[in-house]
């Protein structure tokens, strides 16, 4: 216990406070990796875009210390890279890399199929039909969302399977795939997926594992090849401008 010399008394404060603002800061730093992971993947900050902590902080109206935290996370799972003494910036990944995530991407959802034979249930399939049902309305008004959607798709798979290692896994892979997908995708590339996971969903149903891996394999080859490096030049924006959209509803 810490105690707190004044003029006149001694004040002993105890370790809530300082529980209570580490919880506040953990949930900061949260809010702001999800918010920065997002505006990635759904292609607001482009690839090479610079992201100063200083401007992120005003951004989300955080300190610097927490947008670091949320900033050392993006680093671990590959969509931002940093140099030490240097400034971060979201991953441009080459097409080189790009193909070798999806060949390790492919061994990783093998194991989710073995690992989930034995663990579905009429919830988890209830779940993945829903999701589908979200990735089928976005695909028709919003190509970004739609490819965050169906890498989202991949980690529920993932998560289902309640093997820590495994997801934390798939989750690098789908994220950086889906950094990919926004850096190379040919427009509306995503179509295809609804229906690749729906085969998917009913090859799960009947219990037929070699279908199940026969279908995912052929749907990251498909993802992966459906790739066009975009080269139009899109409206600069400031980063602010680009945050505000991902600020926590009714702040200004």
């Amino acid at each position: 216990m810490i105690r707190r010399k004044t003029d006149h008394t001694d004040i002993a404060e105890g370790p809530g406070p300082k529980r209570k603002r580490a919880s506040r800061a953990g949930n900061l730093a949260e809010h702001v990796y999800t918010s920065l992971r997002r505006a990635i993947i759904e292609q607001a900050l482009a690839p090479g875009t610079k992201l100063p902590e200083d401007s992120v902080g005003t951004s989300f109206g955080v300190s610097r210390t927490v947008v670091r935290s949320a900033i050392v996370r993006l680093v671990a799972e590959g969509l931002v890279v940093q140099q030490p003494n240097m400034r971060a910036t979201v991953a441009s990944p080459s097409l080189e890399e790009a193909r070798a995530i999806f060949r390790v991407r492919r061994g990783l959802e093998r194991m989710v199929l073995e690992e989930l034979m034995s663990r579905l249930e009429p919830s988890h399939f209830a779940k993945l039909r829903a999701h589908v049902t979200s990735e089928e309305k976005a695909k028709r008004h919003a190509e970004p969302e739609s490819i965050r959607l169906s890498g989202e798709f991949h980690l529920l798979l993932a998560q289902f399977t309640g093997n820590e290692l495994l997801i934390r896994f798939v989750s690098e892979v789908v994220s950086r795939g889906s950094l990919i997908l926004a850096l190379y995708g040919r427009p509306h590339s995503s179509e295809c997926a609804v229906n690749e996971h729906l085969a998917l969903i009913e090859a799960l149903e009947h219990g037929d594992l070699t279908e199940a891996a026969r279908l995912m394999d052929e749907h990251l080859v498909a993802v992966a090849t459906r790739g066009l490096l975009d080269t139009d030049i899109k409206r600069e924006r400031s980063l602010q401008d680009i945050l505000s959209a991902y600020r926590p509803a009714g702040e200004a």
